[in-house]
């Protein structure tokens, strides 16, 4: 039905019987990887061929941390816009948010609707229309429990879709945890050293030289897993 609205510009109403004609453009949004999804026969091909006209690829949140400091201001006017309550952070509460918004530790995956959420919450529990480091405290351990909650719902299916279950099940659930943090982030970095820089960031600065890439690369290779397979699968 949706191929051919697509193509034809005619569609059968629900519970009509009668055609109707639509003149449109389809502009869609996914977070999937729809040429492997195609791949593996999860999305229709032909249903790809025709809306993937043009594409942009607009990187997440995590991956453009010069975007939060600026939204976070933009989250606060919008809920004054709409409630008429106008909130503001003290100036350590906001410096620690921001260092906590802008950590390598924090993933962002609801990109800005976890920012949005999080200005919210805190803005509806800031007493006196102002927003405390205790506030921010409760925030930021809030956050990292949903985060790490949903890390591990994920974990499994991330390695599933890469990992055989013969290799999967000789790898330690330690080691799945750990293997399944470094895909998320991989998948969200514009390069394998991007991902080495965020996940070495705290032991790269006591090495005298240091390849991020090419760290990163060994631990991969050690459960056979590529860069190519992480972006791809």
């Amino acid at each position: 039905m949706l191929l051919r609205a697509l193509e034809e510009k005619t569609f059968l109403p629900l519970g009509s019987d009668r055609e109707a004609h639509s003149d449109f453009q389809l502009i869609a949004g996914t977070n999937r990887d729809l040429l492997a999804a195609v791949r593996e026969g999860r999305f229709r091909e032909d249903l790809l061929a025709r809306i993937n006209l043009w594409t942009f690829t607009l990187p997440g949140l995590r991956s453009r941390p010069e975007d939060i400091e600026p939204n976070l201001q933009f989250e606060l006017d919008e809920f004054a816009r709409r409630t008429g309550h106008r909130v503001t952070f003290s100036k350590e509460a906001r410096q620690k948010f921001v260092d906590f918004a802008l950590s390598s530790s924090s993933p962002w995956p609801g990109n800005f609707r976890d920012l949005n959420a999080a200005v919210v919450r805190m803005a509806t529990l800031a007493e006196g229309g102002r927003i405390s480091v205790e506030i921010v405290e409760e925030e930021t351990e809030r956050l990292n429990a949903s985060w790490t909650r949903l890390e591990s719902e994920e974990s499994e299916e991330v390695l599933s879709h890469i990992l055989s279950e013969e290799v999967l099940s000789q790898i330690d659930q330690f080691d799945r945890v750990q293997l399944a943090h470094v895909i998320h982030v991989c998948r969200g970095s514009r390069s394998l050293s991007d991902a080495g820089r965020r996940l070495f960031s705290a032991s790269r600065s006591r090495k005298a030289s240091t390849n991020d890439a090419d760290r990163l690369r060994k631990y991969l290779n050690r459960f056979g897993v590529t860069w190519s397979q992480m972006i791809c699968s």
